[in-house]
């Protein structure tokens, strides 16, 4: 990214990339699930850059995580950084499984705040995006 002005307008992969970053804070445990849903509802209404970094200020990596080319992890320990890995469970907590299980409930929020019902869409979605690729039958 070039230009990280918080005027730059975002799309659908920074939205992402804020929505995997939030989930990976919800399950070391730095959200609650209110805060995380509240969260959430402000990533999917952003427009601009600059909507996302109070989001995320409070947060370790703060902001600077939005900008990174990086893989998106809220760990920044170097074998991660290097391999572009997160792991599945970290801490004995699954991040997946919480995710998938927060997923109805922030789309059923969702639902709710924009009316739109395509939020639904998310759930198959999420566990197509947290499931692809993995090589481990835990």
């Amino acid at each position: 990214m070039a230009d990280d002005s918080p005027d730059e307008r975002i799309g659908t992969a920074e939205r992402e990339r804020a929505f995997s970053l939030l989930s990976e804070h919800f399950a070391a445990g730095r959200l609650g699930s209110s805060e995380f849903d509240e969260r959430s509802a402000a990533v999917s209404a952003a427009v601009t850059r600059g909507e996302l970094v109070p989001l995320f200020r409070d947060l370790p990596g703060g902001s600077a995580m939005l900008h990174s080319d990086q893989p998106t992890s809220a760990d920044s320990s170097p074998a991660i950084a290097s391999s572009g890995h997160v792991p599945a469970v970290s801490g004995g907590l699954d991040y997946r499984a919480v995710a998938m299980g927060i997923m109805p409930l922030a789309a059923l929020v969702l639902f709710f705040v924009t009316g739109s019902w395509l939020w639904f869409l998310a759930v198959p979605a999420a566990g197509a995006i947290l499931y692809a690729g993995r090589k481990d039958d835990s």
